[in-house]
């Protein structure tokens, strides 16, 4: 990992993502009330206006990426003004407004055989989890949207002709395409002025706090002070600990701390580790010393999140 947008998205990753690709002749409006964390659309060809709930519409033209924060829901339609024919709910069961089950292929609702004019809306629901990812799901608005660009023309073309197959594979390439478009299209935004970027994020363009920000993303291990922080980006530890906290908004060792608690959670929660092992892949000495900082910081116990993590993530409740 070689900067800090790759580092808090190591964990923001696709694990069996539903895409649903839906062939539309107007009028048509479909009404998305599934509550999964986040979601990626585009138009493949043709154009739709995407309506979150309490928001105001905006059209999402051909090519154009629109990543949903959830879990609210949020209308796609050919027309502001055009009723819901089809409600999208849990585990992408697809009803009309009146609550009776459409049979169909995912949301594969071909209205009109021979149809040339095609409208082709690209959806995929995006399970993604942790503490880590939280703090890019955080920074984002309910609905960010970027224009089409070259950078997502590729993955698209690749995702299209993907979901036209059925080979070996199929689902993890579109897992790691999915991956691709997702965070080409976070980056464009986040460089957008009207996004608002996180702190995080800005700092990463400065050369010393920047630095600074990919050793702790990377090797949280490390017993890092102000003093050796600022030794690698060449600075003075005064002057560094102020740029730091000027940029980021927190001083390196309050932002150090939280890093290494978020990678604690998301490894007691996605792996079978030892707290004795998490402590020291997060820079604390051992179990106890982490459990006392996990304590204070989430108020709960590293065991009680474990279980509480395990409990969501049972076959009951776990993302499809």
């Amino acid at each position: 990992m070689n900067d800090a947008l790759t580092a808090l998205l190591q964990d923001v990753r696709a694990h069996g993502a539903v895409f649903d690709q839906s062939a539309l002749v107007p009028p048509w409006s479909l009404r998305f009330a599934d509550p999964g964390p986040l979601g990626v659309l585009t138009m493949l060809s043709g154009n739709a206006w995407l309506r979150p709930d309490g928001g105001e519409p905006m059209p999402l033209n051909r090519g154009d990426v629109a990543i949903v924060v959830g879990p609210q829901p949020y209308t796609v339609a050919d027309s502001p003004d055009t009723a819901p024919v089809a409600i999208v709910s849990d585990r992408d069961i697809c009803t009309t407004p009146g609550g009776s089950r459409i049979t169909a292929d995912g949301l594969a609702m071909c209205a009109a055989t021979g149809t040339t004019a095609e409208t082709i809306l690209l959806r995929s629901s995006y399970p993604v989890r942790g503490r880590v990812s939280d703090r890019v799901l955080t920074s984002l608005p309910r609905v960010a949207l970027v224009p089409a660009g070259p950078e997502r023309s590729l993955p698209l073309a690749m995702i299209g002709a993907e979901l036209r197959k059925d080979a070996p594979g199929r689902q993890a390439l579109l897992d790691r395409l999915l991956d691709t478009l997702l965070i080409t299209t976070l980056r464009d935004w986040f460089d957008r002025s009207e996004a608002g970027a996180p702190a995080w994020y800005r700092a990463h363009g400065d050369p010393a706090v920047g630095h600074a920000l990919k050793l702790i993303h990377t090797e949280p291990a490390r017993p890092w002070t102000v003093a050796s922080l600022a030794a690698e980006t060449g600075m003075s530890r005064a002057r560094f600990a102020l740029r730091f906290a000027d940029l980021v908004g927190q001083p390196p060792m309050t932002y150090l701390t939280e890093w290494r608690l978020c990678r604690a959670a998301d490894l007691l929660s996605d792996t079978d580790a030892t707290l004795d092992a998490i402590a020291r892949q997060v820079g604390y000495s051992n179990a106890y010393t982490l459990s006392v900082a996990f304590k204070r910081a989430s108020g709960i116990r590293p065991s009680e999140h474990r279980a509480a993590a395990r409990s969501v993530r049972s076959p009951a409740h776990g993302p499809h």
